[in-house]
């Protein structure tokens, strides 16, 4: 009896140690449209931001403090991939173009979706609401022209008048983005999203620690094979492709036409533009880069306990109640 409480109760610790860990999956579409995205916890809510921006006094450097999030949230463990977006247009029609990366390593379908417009990146995102039954994050009108949420909305945010409180999925913003990449669960802050103040190894691809894919590559790596993962379990935020923020340039999100952010660098970068002190910003949100793609944020929950450690604590509530019997 002893033994077969300590086996269920080692089983469902298992369970609830990767819980602990973030270890998060969505599942989207269905058939042949279904695709699964990977998201990691985000946690310390409430932490201090950085207040050093990295380690290069450059005129790209960012304006300081950032990185603190009031709020536990998740962050896709990788970027979204070509795979992800042909399935999401497919189901949802909604028409998103990438770019033909026959040059740079081909079009397979687990490399990262480049040629994405921030508009269509915030589509793709709506997509993810809306197909699981929750409000879109962003506003468009009929013709298809990003709208500022207004006060009327529900789920209007004054502190942002892009993404709706409501919606589950979202694009990071700059904190959010910031903080997954430069930070850690003890608070530590670091130069390079390595979790390292030494930038990484340039590779063409792998999951080895302290790598990533920059320094004259000749092209991104698949989504889940670009360098190794920091301290919070993420990959490629330095390297493969540049990312969107949410966060226009200026910090604001307070008009429906803006300078939108990118940060961590790409394939073809130097270690300058994977520092917490870089960021860029194309001439407009309609920039279609072959250099650049995304990756998905979402608000934090609980995740749902699986059937196996049901089981496990099942069986720790029979065994306890057979031994009150006898």
């Amino acid at each position: 009896m002893r033994n077969l409480i300590l086996s269920a109760l080692l089983l469902a610790s298992v369970f609830q140690s990767a819980f602990a860990q973030g270890l998060l999956q969505e599942q989207f579409g269905s058939g042949a449209n279904a695709f699964t995205m990977e998201f990691v916890t985000i946690g310390n809510p409430g932490n201090v931001a950085d207040t050093t921006g990295g380690s290069y006094p450059i005129i790209y450097r960012s304006p300081n403090p950032f990185g603190s999030v009031a709020n536990a949230y998740n962050l896709g463990k990788y970027e979204v991939s070509r795979d992800m977006i042909d399935k999401a247009n497919s189901a949802g029609s909604l028409d998103i173009t990438m770019s033909d990366m026959t040059s740079y390593g081909g079009n397979g379908m687990n490399r990262p979706a480049t040629g994405i417009t921030w508009y269509e990146a915030a589509k793709f995102v709506n997509y993810l609401n809306t197909s699981k039954g929750s409000t879109a994050a962003y506003k468009f009108d009929s013709s298809g022209n990003f709208q500022l949420w207004s006060s009327t909305d529900a789920g209007y945010n004054a502190n942002n008048l892009f993404r709706n409180s409501l919606a589950k999925f979202f694009l990071p913003s700059t904190d959010e983005w910031y903080k997954g990449a430069y930070g850690s669960p003890g608070g530590t802050w670091y130069d390079f999203p390595n979790s390292s103040d030494i930038p990484p190894t340039g590779v063409v691809g792998g999951t080895d620690a302290n790598t990533s894919v920059y320094v004259g590559q000749s092209g991104p790596s698949d989504v889940n094979n670009a360098g190794g993962l920091n301290a919070w379990g993420t990959m490629a935020q330095g390297g493969n492709v540049w990312e969107w923020m949410e966060t226009a340039f200026d910090g604001i999100n307070n008009a429906a036409v803006e300078n939108l952010e990118l940060r961590g660098g790409a394939w073809n970068s130097f270690s300058v533009q994977l520092d917490a002190s870089f960021r860029t910003s194309p001439p407009n949100a309609s920039w279609e880069g072959f250099i650049g793609g995304f990756r998905v944020a979402s608000t934090a929950s609980i995740p749902e306990p699986s059937s196996l450690s049901l089981l496990s604590l099942g069986a720790v509530v029979v065994a306890l109640n057979r031994k009150r019997v006898k």
